[in-house]
């Protein structure tokens, strides 16, 4: 078995894990747990308080102590019994603290994956820029595998989700025993812990680009968080009307949110042509206009005749919606900031986005839902329209505050590297 294709099965699994569960867990706990919308939203939030602190802290280990591949199994174990544990427990409190234990654990390990993977290619003689997307890609095709075992089999209000999740990261810790070592290194032994920890890169909030562009980056976060949290449940209520319980959108609705998945990988390819020719603001400002689609589509879909296609043009442009401000944004940063702080800066963008805006879009979507809740129904209209109201004014605001001179020259250098 080659390098490559071993390293394919690491990416699969570890993106199955997360596949499993991360789509589908709010709707196995409003329609069999019965928490109300806060609630879910607060066991959500734990993702974003995990992503804060979590990968930096765990870079520090795999740098000073514990080989990134070993450290990359003890993680996995307790993630295969923390999932283990959530899959037995009905009470929203204990939910949060097990999933936030689960967040600690897992949140590092996507990191983990690409440290590992980047050694065994360097290992392999094999050209980590020109074959690790290859790579990669099967992270993505592991996560929508999930999805779709998860749906085909009804598993999507069932503790079997997280059953099937606890058995695939033992798996994998087991399996990451067969990989190469990635030995400690003693580079970085002489820097400043507030540098380990990417605090050097705080000094960017004091230019004001940087700053908005930071401050829009978590608030966006917010919008992704909030259809990571909702979007499933949502599909599951249209089996409230009698017409459409045998739907295959109520049946199956994993599948057909794994179209937002498949659509990511097409407009990734498109990256680089819009920064190149429009820049960074509106690149930001296509995402955020495609945020708002996405929200009103789901407003107005429905599982049958033109809301169905409403539906499907609603994962078509999530693609467009993540792509366009998650991988942009980190190509930005790295054009922008100083080459020593760079890996510094990406932390905080991920901490920004995937952190701080995770855990408030978890928050703040869950109250906005129970709101518009009355005896148990919930009015999905009225709570998309405002989720997409939110991105709309986000642009209006983005537009008129973010100063930005497109070099077209410049970001055709930076985006030709990846």
């Amino acid at each position: 078995m080659t390098m490559k294709t071993r390293l394919r099965i690491m990416n699969f699994f570890q993106f199955f894990i997360w596949g499993s569960w991360l789509v589908t867990l709010g709707s196995y706990m409003i329609n069999t747990l019965h928490f109300t919308g806060a609630q879910v939203g607060i066991v959500y939030s734990a993702k974003g308080l995990a992503a804060i602190i979590m990968p930096s802290l765990a870079g520090i280990i795999a740098d000073r102590w514990i080989k990134a591949n070993r450290l990359y199994l003890i993680f996995h174990s307790l993630g295969a019994i923390s999932l283990f544990i959530a899959a037995q427990v009905s009470d929203p409190t204990t939910m949060f603290w097990v999933i936030f234990f689960n967040s600690v654990v897992y949140m590092p390990t996507s990191a983990l994956t690409n440290v590992i993977s980047y050694v065994a290619l360097e290992k392999a003689g094999l050209d980590t820029v020109k074959d690790f997307p290859s790579v990669r890609v099967f992270g993505t095709i592991g996560f929508i595998s999930a999805m779709w075992l998860v749906s085909l089999n009804g598993l999507e209000l069932s503790n079997i989700q997280l059953y099937i999740a606890a058995s695939i990261s033992l798996l994998l810790a087991l399996y990451s025993l067969t990989l190469p070592d990635c030995p400690t290194s003693n580079e970085k032994r002489d820097k400043s812990w507030i540098s380990l920890l990417g605090l050097d890169a705080f000094v960017l909030f004091k230019q004001k680009r940087m700053l908005v562009f930071f401050l829009f980056s978590t608030l966006l976060g917010v919008a992704l968080q909030i259809t990571n949290t909702f979007g499933n449940p949502f599909l599951h209520d249209f089996g409230l009307n009698p017409d459409y319980k045998d739907s295959l959108v109520v049946q199956y609705p994993s599948i057909l949110l794994s179209i937002s998945q498949i659509s990511e990988v097409f407009f990734i390819l498109a990256i680089p042509f819009f920064l190149r020719n429009f820049g960074i603001k509106k690149v930001m400002l296509i995402s955020m206009i495609a945020w708002s689609l996405r929200f009103v589509f789901f407003a107005y879909g429905g599982p049958s005749g033109f809301g169905f296609t409403l539906l499907l043009l609603s994962m078509i442009v999530y693609g467009c919606a993540f792509d366009f401000f998650n991988v942009s944004g980190a190509i930005f940063v790295e054009k922008e900031v100083n080459p020593r702080m760079r890996a510094s800066a990406q932390g905080l963008f991920l901490a920004m986005v995937d952190g701080i805006g995770a855990y408030v879009g978890a928050i703040l979507s869950g109250k906005v839902v129970d709101y518009f809740t009355v005896a148990g129904v919930k009015d999905w209209q009225n709570i998309w329209l405002v989720f997409g109201a939110y991105t709309l004014v986000l642009a209006i605001v983005f537009s008129v505050s973010f100063r930005y001179k497109h070099d077209r020259n410049t970001m055709k250098d930076i985006t030709s590297s990846h």
